[in-house]
Parts: C-alpha cells; sequence; structure tokens
C-alpha cells in the first residue's frame, strides 16, 4: 500500500515543518557538496511493501502500548533523515490523542505541504505518521505517556481547533529559535502548546499568543539542549536552503554554531521534569525483531537490546 497524505484538520493553518532543522541542515550541505541542485521537499522514493508491512508491525505495538497506558495524551516522535551527525535519533514530534476526531490515537501535528509552499494543521493517523518517514534503517518510533491532569489537559487544548491556531505562527522556519515569535516550526509548536497547557491555572488565559506561551515555557524550565552545527561550511550552506532562516537567533549563538532549536529530544527532557510521572516507551524494528525499551535511557543506535528489553519478532 502507498502511504496516505496526512488529514487535514478542517481548520486553517499556519507554520511547522515535519524534516525539521537538522533534516534541512543535512539537505543544504548537499547544495556545497553535490554538483546537482536539491531540492527541500525531496523525500526520497517509494518505500517497498515489504518496508511497509515491518512499518505496520511496529505502529501495531505503539497501539497496544498506547491503549494500555490509559493516558488521554502522548508524545510522539519518529525517524526519518539521517541525524546520526547531530547525535539525534529523531526529527519529528506531534501529539497522539485518544479522543482524537479523526480516529483514536491519531497524531496532531505540524507538517508542511510543499505542492502548497505553507504548513498545515494535520491530524493523521498513527500508521501514516510512520509512514510518512519513508525508508528508514532502522524503523523508530518513541512514545512518553502523558498521566493524570498534565495528560488532560494538553490534550483538551490540543483538540480546542481555536487555541490550537491561536499558538500557530504565520511565518516559518525550520532553524527557529526556541524563545522568539519571528518565525516557528514543527516541535515549536508542540513545545509552545505544552507551555500554555501547563502554566499555573490563575495564569491560564482563554485565549493564548504565542509570546505567552514562551514565557510560560521559561517559567517553567523548558531549555533545549543547543543544536550543534558540526562545521561552518553546513552553517553556510544552510543560507542557501529555502526555509531556513538565522535572523531570530542571538549572535552569540550564531557565532558559537550553538542553535536553540525545539527538537523531539528536547520535548521528551521538558516532560520528563515537568510530569515525573511520564513514562518513555522506544521501539525499533531491525533485523527480524522489534525492540520495546521501557525508561528514559535511549537505545543505542544500532538498537542493540540489553536486559529487560522485550524483544518481539517481526513476522516476514
Amino acid at each position: 500500500m502507498t502511504p496516505r497524505r496526512p488529514r487535514r484538520a478542517a481548520i486553517p493553518a499556519a507554520a511547522g515543518l515535519g524534516l525539521g532543522l537538522l533534516a534541512a541542515l543535512a539537505l543544504g550541505l548537499t547544495l556545497v557538496t553535490s554538483a546537482r541542485a536539491a531540492t527541500f521537499c525531496d523525500r526520497g522514493g517509494e518505500v517497498p511493501a515489504t518496508e511497509q508491512d515491518r512499518q505496520l508491525q511496529v505502529v501495531a505495538v505503539a497501539r497496544r502500548e498506547l491503549v494500555a497506558s490509559g493516558v488521554d495524551a502522548a508524545l510522539v516522535s519518529r525517524s526519518g533523515t539521517d541525524l546520526s551527525r547531530f547525535q539525534l535519533q529523531y526529527s519529528h514530534s506531534g501529539l497522539a490523542l485518544k479522543d482524537s476526531r479523526n480516529s483514536p490515537w491519531s497524531v496532531r501535528q505540524l507538517y508542511y505541504a510543499c505542492d502548497e509552499s505553507r504548513a498545515r494543521l494535520y491530524d493523521q493517523g498513527l500508521a501514516g505518521f510512520l509512514l510518512s518517514a519513508g525508508k528508514t534503517a532502522p524503523i523508530r518510533l518513541a512514545i512518553v505517556t502523558l498521566p493524570g491532569e498534565a495528560g488532560s489537559r494538553l490534550a483538551a487544548r490540543a483538540l480546542d481547533n481555536r487555541l490550537a491556531l491561536a499558538l500557530l505562527s504565520p511565518r516559518y522556519s525550520a532553524s527557529a529559535y526556541a524563545f522568539a515569535t519571528r518565525y516557528q516550526n514543527c516541535n515549536q509548536w508542540v513545545a509552545e502548546l505544552m507551555g500554555f497547557a501547563w502554566q499555573p491555572r490563575e495564569d491560564d488565559a482563554s485565549t493564548p499568543d504565542r509570546a505567552q506561551a514562551q514565557r510560560a515555557l521559561r517559567a517553567l524550565g523548558y531549555d533545549p539542549t543547543p543544536v550543534v552545527v558540526p562545521s561552518h561550511a553546513m552553517m553556510f550552506a544552510a543560507q542557501f536552503v529555502p526555509l531556513i532562516h538565522s535572523d531570530d537567533h542571538p549572535l552569540d549563538d550564531l557565532y558559537a554554531m550553538r542553535l536553540k532549536v525545539s527538537t523531539p529530544a528536547a520535548l521528551e527532557a521538558f516532560v520528563h521534569q515537568r510530569v515525573p510521572q511520564a513514562q518513555r516507551i522506544e521501539l525499533c524494528a531491525t533485523g527480524g525483531e522489534i525492540v520495546v525499551r521501557r525508561g528514559w535511557e535511549p537505545l543505542p543506535p544500532d538498537c542493540r537490546a540489553a536486559p529487560g528489553d522485550e524483544i518481539l519478532p517481526l513476522a516476514s
């Protein structure tokens, strides 16, 4: 089967991107190292049916974990473009919502529609969320369940179209600075929704704005680990990639090539800090098995299982 395009929520939307900053930087580097033109929207070729079947088996395990968790919302992150040079395994996050109007556990996310040259707010089934990553090796999916009031408040605000739209920016940048309102990327939208949902109740305004959400994030201790750009060549190349801007970052960060951008890893760290009861489940399909790890110690790049990990066979 061919992965379906995400289902757009029945509301207008603004900015976001599935690939994220690091994928864009990697593509930017190809402008310097390759003689042929690189386009920002390229996502690779068709995914073979056998690979899609493996991905769907991972989705089945993920759905099992979400149903068993008893929560209303979970942060979900998937792999996509190879970001190993940045020491990151995941590039794109969204919120899996039990009571999604699309279908149970659909993922609400910002996703850049290349054919429209704009980002949209999409409700996408969990299978489509993973399949839209294209062919990846290994196949990775990370879930952070959000129990109790933290999950319920975040789910309620994510499902409220008026509130979700209030936190969208009309200007997009894959490299958006986490504490400026000039631009926004997909993971930043999730962060700001968390900030608005989890601020003290007495400050919970009926209609949020991005500046308010970012103030709440700072007050709650959100401090993304800087993304280290590994070379001046890559920083230079990024200037030629569409949808990347640097004029919102502090000059000191630009000179140091350490950019504070919202990534899936930053979102997970924030949840771990703010919601002690949150549980992390990481799934990785490699070879003939799915490794399931529960806990905050991530799987290694090769997904080698350790004592205590669950190992499930992949049906051929």
